[in-house]
C-alpha cells in the first residue's frame, strides 16, 4: 500500500481489481475543506484514461510490475512477438495492447516488456527511434532547414511532420512520446 503523497508519473496502481498507470497527478489545496490529489489514470487492459480524485493521504495499492528487456520480432496478424533478450523466449502482446506503441515498432526494436503476474500488459518504448521516410513529397528548391513542415509517411505507416528537405529513403529520428521529428540522421 502506497499514500497519494508517494504518487509519481508512470507509476501502476490497483483500484477494485484493475491495473491503471498514473499518467498524470496533482495535489490541490483548496482555501477550506481537506487537500486532495486529481489524477489522470489509463486502464492497461482498455487503454482509456479516466479522471479520478483521492483524498490527500489515502492509501492505495501499489502493483507489483516487472519491466524485462525484449526485442520485437515481427507481427503475425493479430498478436506482436517478443523475444526475451537474456532467455530467448518468445511471448505474444495482442494488437489492442499496443494501438499507439505499434505506430513506431519496427523489427529489431530493442523494448521494455511490462509483466504482472506473467502477463504482459504493456510495452515501454525507447524515447526515439530510427525510421525510414517511405513517402514524402519531393522538396522544392529554395527550400531551407529553417522552412516550413510536410507531411511523411514512415516505414511503420505513421506520418509525422518533417522540415521540407528531408526526402523518400531517408533516415529520421523520431520522438515516441511525442510523435515529433527531431533530426535526420546521416548514414
Amino acid at each position: 500500500m502506497i499514500s497519494t503523497n508517494q504518487f509519481k508519473n508512470g507509476m501502476t496502481i490497483e483500484l477494485d481489481g484493475v491495473l491503471y498507470q498514473i499518467v498524470e497527478f496533482q495535489h490541490v489545496k483548496p482555501g477550506k475543506g481537506g487537500a486532495f490529489v486529481r489524477t489522470k489514470l489509463k486502464n492497461f487492459k482498455t487503454g482509456a484514461v479516466i479522471d479520478k480524485t483521492f483524498r490527500a493521504g489515502e492509501k492505495v495499492e501499489q502493483a507489483v510490475v516487472n519491466r524485462r528487456p525484449m526485442q520485437y520480432l515481427y507481427n503475425d496478424g493479430s498478436d506482436y512477438i517478443f523475444m526475451d533478450t537474456e532467455t530467448y523466449e518468445q511471448i505474444n502482446i495482442s494488437k489492442s495492447l499496443l494501438e499507439e506503441e505499434a505506430k513506431y515498432l519496427k523489427e529489431g526494436t530493442n523494448v521494455l516488456v511490462a509483466m504482472h503476474e506473467g502477463l504482459a500488459i504493456g510495452v515501454e518504448l525507447p524515447t526515439a527511434v530510427e525510421l525510414e521516410v517511405a513517402q514524402t513529397d519531393p522538396g522544392v528548391k529554395g527550400d531551407t532547414a529553417s522552412g516550413g513542415t510536410k507531411p511523411a509517411t514512415l516505414e511503420t505507416g505513421v506520418v509525422v511532420q518533417v522540415p521540407l528537405f528531408i526526402q523518400q529513403g531517408d533516415i529520421i529520428k523520431v520522438d515516441t512520446r511525442t510523435g515529433e521529428y527531431i533530426t535526420r540522421v546521416v548514414v
